[in-house]
């Protein structure tokens, strides 16, 4: 799993999107799409260690995420076809992380500083390297995602309050407290670009543990998203956003029937659009599924539990259906991928998975 999920771990409208990239199909002709699709993969490596793991990933076909080096650190990486896995180093800590990628192989994510406890946001660019975004007067944060104009979401500790906050980066305006809706909590964990952010915060609206995803756009602030639970038993956490402003997460359901994060509570994957609010896009036969990344096309990928809850698997859900990515693959690839995390808008997906015993990021792309 991404090591943290934040703290925690890792226009036209909707209608517009679905009528001019994604047309409707009949089931048959979704059923026929789905057997013709399959992916070539590539194993990105690593930096000298055992692990890997694929994060963000752009329409070059370039992925972040971070990987192991010799001696056990990990270290934010940038692949790029036909250059390969380069290590972007860290702030001067021992570790370091990339979230989130760019066009212009821009790349945000976290890293350690020497003699300092916590990790903080950065920004590198290839022509400037790696930039320090600060932390806004506490001593944490954490960039999640960046969009093509090189503005950057993610958390901050407030050293004031003593709490988590989303932020919002620019290099004309510096960064900016996205604030909080309820009590004092909120994460900035997908940006596009229009600036929007999709994350969640902490509700206090009389559920003893009510996190909700939310949307953020600029000059209209915060807006709560609801759940796909019953009041009073429900969250949701919002971790995409796409330009269409369509958005994924996971969000307890309407039978899970416990308050707030636990185990055994049934959470499932959503896709969510102005017009048509929270849809519940199911699992692959277990109990959870989990949203990671979104693309222009409304196609989501994360992982889910298997049948009988055995494990997990990476899963791809396009024309109305859920797909594991392991059946996607040639058959002599040997691989079990675990999570998807990012997908760009040509269909091509990173995340991570088992491969000759050993986890490893990988960059799979669609054959036509």
């Amino acid at each position: 799993m991404k090591q943290f999920v934040g703290i925690f771990g890792r226009m036209f409208k909707v209608f517009m999107a679905t009528a001019l990239l994604v047309p409707a199909l009949a089931t048959s002709a979704m059923a026929g799409d789905t057997q013709r699709l399959h992916y070539t993969i590539k194993d990105l490596g690593t930096l000298g260690g055992l692990e890997s793991y694929g994060y963000g990933i752009n329409n070059r076909g370039q992925v972040t995420g971070q990987a192991s080096i010799a001696g056990g650190a990990v270290h934010a990486f940038i692949y790029r076809p036909r250059r390969g896995m380069k290590d972007l180093g860290t702030l001067g800590g021992s570790d370091a992380g990339g979230s989130g990628i760019n066009n212009s192989g821009q790349v945000t994510g976290y890293s350690y500083i020497a003699g300092e406890p916590a990790p903080h946001a950065f920004l590198f660019s290839p022509w400037t390297g790696m930039e320090d975004l600060g932390t806004l007067g506490g001593n944490f944060s954490w960039g999640n995602s960046i969009n093509d104009f090189g503005q950057v979401t993610g958390e901050y500790y407030d050293g004031f309050d003593s709490s988590y906050h989303a932020f919002f980066f620019s290099a004309s305006t510096g960064t900016e407290d996205l604030g909080i809706i309820g009590t004092n909590f909120s994460q900035g964990q997908g940006i596009n670009d229009s600036g929007q952010v999709a994350g969640v915060y902490y509700a206090n609206a009389g559920e003893a543990t009510n996190y909700h995803a939310f949307i953020y756009s600029p000059g209209t602030g915060m807006q709560d998203l609801g759940s796909l639970g019953a009041p009073g038993y429900s969250w949701s956490y919002g971790l995409a956003i796409n330009n269409f402003g369509q958005l994924t997460g996971w969000s307890s359901t309407a039978t899970s029937g416990v308050i707030g994060f636990s185990n055994s509570a049934p959470v499932h994957a959503f896709l969510y659009g102005e017009w048509t609010g929270m849809e519940d896009i199911g699992t692959l036969g277990g109990t959870n599924s989990y949203g990671y990344s979104i693309n222009i096309r409304g196609q989501v990928t994360g992982y889910s539990d298997v049948p009988g809850d055995s494990g997990q698997h990476a899963f791809l859900y396009r024309d109305g259906k859920m797909i594991d990515l392991n059946t996607l693959l040639p058959r002599s690839s040997r691989w079990t991928l675990l999570a998807g995390y990012g997908i760009n808008d040509r269909g091509q997906i990173t995340g991570y998975g088992l491969i000759k015993g050993q986890t490893h990021a990988f960059l799979m792309t669609p054959v036509r």
